[in-house]
């Protein structure tokens, strides 16, 4: 079974944090923050590592 890519995102001006998909990654990057509307860039993602959970 393989899972969906995943990202966090931590905004670099207001710290908002949130998981987002590839979609809303391109988005955030494209538009900007959506609490704050400050420039995204990709280092203020995190890929998230799938859970070892068995």
């Amino acid at each position: 079974m393989s899972a969906s890519e995943e990202y966090v995102f931590v905004c670099p001006d207001c710290e908002e944090s949130m998981e987002v998909n590839p979609s809303m990654r391109d988005a955030l990057v494209a538009n900007g923050c959506v609490v704050c509307s400050a420039p995204v860039s990709t280092d203020a993602f995190t890929r998230v590592e799938p859970s070892a959970d068995q």
